[in-house]
């Protein structure tokens, strides 16, 4: 099967060795996202709802760009800093999936790469 790699340009893709998402076949994965933009400025800060709204549009962003859409995902996994805060992720997370309803994760990790970001997201998606 032919593989696509999808790059945002970002200059830790090449330090660290990782594409933004990578195509296989028909399954697409999405590596973790977090919020901020080309200019390297964290959006939402101390917002768990603002950062998730922000990562997962980023996701449907590289999606789209692969052929798919957040319909066709499967599976996302929320990495966050305070679990306490779910509620805020998870209503944001709600509001882009109530109706596609994918298997999620949600798991409170020690510290992402930088204390401004709450959440990093992961996805998968399969285009039928």
């Amino acid at each position: 099967m032919e593989r696509t790699n999808y790059s945002s340009g970002a200059k830790w893709e090449d330090i660290v060795g990782y594409s933004r998402a990578v195509k296989i076949g028909n399954v697409i994965e999405v590596t973790g996202t977090v919020a901020i933009d080309e200019h390297g400025t964290v959006t939402g800060v101390n917002s768990p709802y603002i950062q998730t709204r922000y990562a997962i549009q980023k996701i449907e962003a590289i999606l789209q760009k692969a052929g798919a859409s957040l319909k066709d995902v499967i599976r996302t996994r929320m990495f966050v800093t305070d679990i306490t805060r779910w509620e805020e992720y998870g209503r944001a997370h709600g509001e882009f999936f109530k109706d596609i309803k994918p298997c999620t994760t949600m798991v409170e990790v020690k510290g992402l790469i930088s204390p401004e970001y709450l959440i990093e997201i992961e996805a998968t998606a399969i285009i039928s």
